[in-house]
Protein backbone atom coordinates (compact mmCIF):
# COMPACT_ATOMS: atom_id res chain seq x y z
CA UNK A 1 0.00 0.00 0.00
CA UNK A 2 1.58 3.21 -0.73
CA UNK A 3 2.05 6.00 2.03
CA UNK A 4 -0.54 9.17 2.13
CA UNK A 5 1.34 12.23 1.44
CA UNK A 6 0.89 12.79 5.25
CA UNK A 7 2.69 9.78 5.49
CA UNK A 8 5.13 10.81 3.50
CA UNK A 9 5.72 14.18 5.47
CA UNK A 10 6.69 12.04 8.27
CA UNK A 11 9.38 10.23 7.12
CA UNK A 12 10.80 13.86 5.78
CA UNK A 13 10.29 15.48 8.89
CA UNK A 14 11.96 12.76 11.10
CA UNK A 15 14.62 12.95 8.51
CA UNK A 16 14.71 16.38 9.40
CA UNK A 17 14.73 15.64 13.25
CA UNK A 18 17.11 12.80 13.36
CA UNK A 19 19.85 13.77 11.38
CA UNK A 20 21.71 10.61 9.16
CA UNK A 21 18.66 8.58 9.98
CA UNK A 22 17.75 6.73 6.95
CA UNK A 23 14.68 4.35 9.18
CA UNK A 24 13.44 3.95 12.07
CA UNK A 25 12.54 0.75 13.58
CA UNK A 26 9.41 1.74 15.84
CA UNK A 27 7.51 -0.77 18.56
CA UNK A 28 5.75 -0.88 22.18
CA UNK A 29 8.71 -2.91 23.21
CA UNK A 30 10.63 -0.57 25.15
CA UNK A 31 14.10 -2.62 26.60
CA UNK A 32 13.72 -1.33 29.77
CA UNK A 33 10.38 -1.50 30.38
CA UNK A 34 7.71 -4.34 31.09
CA UNK A 35 4.72 -2.73 29.83
CA UNK A 36 3.97 -1.78 26.52
CA UNK A 37 5.90 2.05 25.77
CA UNK A 38 6.33 3.93 22.53
CA UNK A 39 10.31 3.11 21.47
CA UNK A 40 12.31 3.92 18.31
CA UNK A 41 15.53 3.18 16.97
CA UNK A 42 16.92 5.44 14.18
CA UNK A 43 19.15 3.82 11.97
CA UNK A 44 22.04 5.18 9.61
CA UNK A 45 22.60 4.43 5.83
CA UNK A 46 25.02 1.96 7.35
CA UNK A 47 22.70 0.01 9.30
CA UNK A 48 24.38 1.49 12.58
CA UNK A 49 21.97 2.79 15.03
CA UNK A 50 22.02 6.22 15.90
CA UNK A 51 21.41 7.36 19.68
CA UNK A 52 18.58 9.48 20.46
CA UNK A 53 17.52 11.42 23.33
CA UNK A 54 14.40 9.70 25.44
CA UNK A 55 11.92 12.72 24.28
CA UNK A 56 12.93 12.07 20.64
CA UNK A 57 12.60 8.15 21.04
CA UNK A 58 8.74 8.80 22.63
CA UNK A 59 7.84 11.45 20.01
CA UNK A 60 9.20 9.81 16.88
CA UNK A 61 7.72 6.26 17.97
CA UNK A 62 3.85 8.30 18.71
CA UNK A 63 3.70 10.29 15.29
CA UNK A 64 4.36 6.80 13.55
CA UNK A 65 1.94 4.76 15.72
CA UNK A 66 -0.46 7.39 15.07
CA UNK A 67 -0.14 7.74 11.54
CA UNK A 68 -0.05 3.97 11.33
CA UNK A 69 -3.55 3.36 13.44
CA UNK A 70 -4.45 -0.29 11.78
CA UNK A 71 -0.59 -1.37 12.18
CA UNK A 72 -0.37 -4.41 14.30
CA UNK A 73 1.40 -3.00 16.90
CA UNK A 74 2.09 -5.83 19.00
CA UNK A 75 5.20 -6.17 16.39
CA UNK A 76 7.82 -3.69 15.48
CA UNK A 77 8.04 -1.87 12.23
CA UNK A 78 10.44 -0.23 10.51
CA UNK A 79 9.72 2.67 8.38
CA UNK A 80 11.63 4.13 5.39
CA UNK A 81 12.26 7.88 5.87
CA UNK A 82 12.56 8.36 2.25
CA UNK A 83 9.73 6.42 0.69
CA UNK A 84 7.28 7.03 3.51
CA UNK A 85 6.84 3.29 3.61
CA UNK A 86 6.11 0.96 6.29
CA UNK A 87 6.66 -2.34 6.97
CA UNK A 88 6.95 -5.13 9.74
CA UNK A 89 10.47 -5.14 11.37
CA UNK A 90 12.53 -8.76 10.53
CA UNK A 91 13.53 -10.38 13.62
CA UNK A 92 16.94 -9.12 14.49
CA UNK A 93 17.22 -6.43 12.32
CA UNK A 94 18.36 -2.94 13.82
Amino acid sequence: MEPSPSQQRLGAKLAEMIPGAVAVRVSLAHPSRQWPHPYTVAVDGRGGQLVLSGSATKVAARWVLRSWPEADWTRPHTLDLVTGQLAVALVGSR
